[in-house]
């Protein structure tokens, strides 16, 4: 294992950090005050409140985003408590569509990152335009393009560290298998460190991508870590709601606990869910993520797993 692959992985994380946050601002300031009056006018109806969510979170690729802009219109009054939680389950759901995206573009034999350049080529000029739609449309592709060039540069990080390979990794992941549930929990708490300490889930669900099959990372264990982050991406709307008032903080805390609610049950049904996932993908051209599977069935696996 040699650092300077360590220091490219951990330089590449962060540009697809940098890529999804310029991305995200480009598509709010495109979407403009439409966004912010759509979600500010949800009447009571849960349903409508969900796929608002997950419409919101789907487009601006960050439930984080989206939770956070919930925290400050229940903090504004523009928002009830009741509606607010049923947007952050549709922001729940819409969250799930980040790793498909990545799994399709990112991953797959049409890789986005062989393009990036030509997006950039296009999307830099725009930049530097005046007029405010065309800036924000260069923002949108430069951040898109920077968000697949560092998912490329960790697919190229975690093949040069040959984790695979390595005999303290394979120790660590035989140790964690031979725990059983125990390590399961060790491994959902791995998730959650990971994703408060990025900030994002989508970055902490791409670099679990990144680890999965021939990389050294089992299916159940990469499942296990993605209900981590579901944890972990709580964090940002929480801190958000330090300085609100208490309705946002409550709203913040629903976040919360919907969340480890969530894990809480997947982890009681844990292998017998994870299991039906791999029934479920025997009969697709991917196969089954288990015994023998390849990459790109545990990816997709993971992804479906998510949802």
């Amino acid at each position: 294992m040699e650092f300077s692959e360590i220091f490219k992985l951990i330089g590449a994380l962060g540009l697809f950090i940098y890529g999804m946050m310029v991305m995200s601002d480009g598509i709010q300031k495109m979407a403009g005050a439409r966004m912010q009056s759509i979600l500010s006018s949800i009447t009571s109806s849960r349903f409508k409140g969900i796929f608002t969510g997950f419409f919101t979170t789907s487009l601006i690729q960050s439930s984080s985003a989206t939770t956070v802009m919930i925290v400050s219109f229940v903090n504004a009054g523009l928002l009830n408590l009741r509606q607010a939680i049923g947007v952050i389950m549709g922001a729940n759901i819409g969250t799930t569509m980040t790793a498909w995206l990545l799994v399709i573009f990112g991953f797959s034999k049409f890789s986005l990152g062989d393009y990036v350049f030509p997006i950039l080529a296009i999307g830099v000029p725009l930049l530097f335009v005046n007029r405010g739609s065309l800036k924000n449309l260069g923002e949108f592709l430069v951040g898109f393009s920077l968000l697949f060039l560092g998912l490329s540069g960790m697919k190229d990080a975690v093949e040069g560290l040959n984790l695979a390979d390595n005999e303290g990794f394979r120790s660590m992941i035989a140790f964690l298998a031979a725990q059983g549930f125990f390590g399961i929990i060790v491994l959902v708490m791995v998730g959650t460190l990971v994703t408060v300490v990025v900030q994002s889930s989508s970055a902490a669900m791409a670099l679990t991508l990144s680890l999965c099959g021939t990389m050294g990372l089992p299916f159940e264990m990469a499942a296990a870590i993605v209900l981590g982050e579901n944890i972990g991406t709580t964090i940002t709307a929480n801190l958000a709601a330090l300085v609100g008032n208490v309705h946002a903080k409550r709203a913040a805390r629903a976040h919360f606990i919907f969340n480890i609610f969530g894990v809480v049950w997947m982890l009681l049904v844990f292998h017998w869910f994870t299991k039906g996932i791999g029934m479920l993908m025997e009969n697709t051209r991917w196969g089954s993520p288990f015994a023998g599977a390849n990459d790109e069935s545990i990816r997709y696996s993971l992804s479906a797993f998510h949802t």
